[in-house]
């Protein structure tokens, strides 16, 4: 099962063509719905105010290689490991999930597009199959065990607001396709069918729900990040007022007062 391409499969009674073109309209639909909540959110308008604001307070200029160094930084080390999470179950839930989904999309593109036969090299559905798993085991344990809401305000875990889309989406197309290939591998006939229908389903979702989702998120906090750390190597993050929770720490001479009790 997991050295099987499971699309190669597929293509002996669904058109190659089929397979493809669903793929190239769900990427439309990425597309689409990104710049639908790109206009509505305003992001790219407040991304660049707040470049050219960054530039008119910055103290030094960056040169060429210093902008490409905080760049490659924030690429590989923010980005590439999610460090804004701090050490913790969060972060290894989040990176299981990230590399898995990458993995997973990643192998169904190379499967779908490039090795639709037989003789598929066995990396690429073993990278599918893997991805998928991680993405499962990084998603269900965020979903079920470390959701903020749930940990903090009590709620149940079956809880689901407009923002929860796109993981539950997630979860949703890497179980299926996990169950499907199974099915399909061991020649199950008729449930094969059901989960490839749910499968499909539940990437339209995933995908054709961009503007419902945080989807598009996985574009907007890359370049937030790369913005706030090229911001403070110029020194124009200096200007922003210090935490109204730290004082202190600045040197500004304000004491909180003792609490009073009576």
């Amino acid at each position: 099962m997991f050295s099987t391409n499971p699309f190669s499969i597929l293509s002996e009674t669904v058109p190659l063509i089929g397979i493809q073109s669903f793929v190239v309209i769900m990427v439309a639909l990425v597309i689409l719905g990104t710049v639908m909540d790109m206009i509505h959110k305003k992001n790219v308008k407040y991304f660049f105010n707040n470049a050219k604001k960054a530039k008119k307070n910055a103290k030094r200029e960056l040169g060429s290689g210093e902008r490409i160094a905080v760049i490659a930084k924030t690429i590989v080390h923010d980005i590439g490991t999610t460090s804004e999470l701090g050490l913790g179950k969060r972060r290894i839930a989040h990176v299981l999930g990230m590399y898995g989904t990458i993995l997973f999309w990643i192998g169904s593109g190379a499967m779908i597009f490039f090795y639709t036969t037989s003789d598929t090299p066995a990396i690429w559905p073993i990278l599918w199959h893997v991805g998928a798993i991680m993405t499962c085991l990084g998603g269900y344990w965020f979903w079920l065990f470390l959701r903020v809401d749930v940990a903090a305000e009590a709620n149940s875990v079956f809880r689901i607001i407009t923002a929860d889309l796109f993981v539950l989406a997630l979860l949703a197309s890497s179980t299926f396709g996990l169950i499907w290939s199974y099915l399909q591998f061991n020649n199950i006939s008729g449930w094969d069918n059901l989960f490839l229908v749910l499968f499909a389903v539940s990437n339209i979702v995933l995908f054709g729900g961009v503007y419902w989702s945080k989807f598009a998120h996985m574009f907007y906090k890359p370049g937030a990040a790369i913005q706030k750390n090229l911001a403070e190597a110029d020194g124009s993050r200096d200007n922003l007022p210090p935490p109204a929770d730290a004082p202190e720490q600045f040197g500004l001479g304000i004491k909180r007062e003792e609490p009073k009790h009576y």
